[in-house]
């Protein structure tokens, strides 16, 4: 598969002066097990400068699930603060975060959760269906997000018609649709090869080269190398924050890879 084109970026424009894009004060989340509560996240404090690119790892239960889940406007923290791009979104009911969810956060699974009898354009376009945005721009924006992930050529084409790499491009066309402030990708690669993986991790690095704020949740070590910072997480806690050195570029790590054989 050849190299993803350069296009013009579909993140929100910021303001001149907007700088921060999250900023997480002293979070804590509770849950309640029967007679047992847990401590899931224990003080966690973060900030997040727009156009960073940031990769989170931990083990099973090391919190790093339910902290994805916070800064996603999927879950409510049990204590502290969580801005993002200046609102207090930790007070939000259902209601307001769903709409802060669909506003200015584009979400990447390891599953595709592509619609099996929606052809790719159809797919990108879903998510502004609860915008007041009007069909002609609709499917303006959502080519736009095909042409920048490199499947223009594949709007008609059903997920059954591609390839895994090929539907996990149109999950992320799907997750830039709406011109997010942050994408966030929960195990991205988790269901490719080796390759294809490198693929997405392109993708990925031209979109934070053209100004978007990623965070990526993986549990492979070589992935998370493609971004700029990397946090660990360990019994609710934040145990290392670090940038990344000697950053690999995965266009020039896909040039030294075979190809795939049919």
């Amino acid at each position: 598969m050849n190299s993803t084109p350069a296009a013009k970026p579909m993140a929100a424009a910021a303001s001149p002066d907007a700088k921060g894009v999250i900023q997480i004060d002293d979070l804590h989340k509770y849950y309640e097990m029967g007679e047992t509560r847990v401590h899931a996240l224990r003080g966690v404090s973060l900030q997040m400068e727009r156009g960073e690119f940031l990769a989170i790892m931990g083990a099973s239960g090391s919190g790093k699930s339910t902290f994805m889940n916070i800064l996603g406007c999927l879950d409510k923290p049990s204590a502290g603060r969580y801005l993002l791009e200046d609102t207090d979104v930790s007070k939000h009911d259902k209601k307001a975060l769903a709409l802060i969810r669909n506003q200015k956060i584009g979400f990447v699974f390891q599953g595709f959760n592509l619609l099996a009898r929606t052809t790719a354009l159809e797919n990108v376009e879903l998510p502004t269906l609860y915008t007041r945005i009007d069909q002609a721009e609709r499917g303006k924006r959502a080519s736009e997000a095909l042409a920048l992930v490199g499947l223009a050529n594949r709007s008609e084409h059903f997920p059954s018609q591609m390839s895994g790499g090929q539907q996990q491009r149109v999950a992320i066309a799907r997750a830039l649709v709406n011109r997010p402030s942050i994408l966030l990708a929960d195990e991205p690669t988790g269901n490719l090869d080796s390759r294809t993986s490198v693929e997405i991790m392109e993708i990925f690095q031209n979109l934070n080269d053209q100004g978007l704020t990623i965070v990526l949740v993986t549990h492979e070590n070589d992935i998370a190398q493609y971004a700029k910072r990397v946090l660990v997480f360990r019994d609710g806690k934040i145990r290392k924050d670090e940038p990344i050195t000697h950053r690999p570029s995965a266009a020039e790590v896909l040039r030294t890879l075979p190809a795939l054989e049919d």
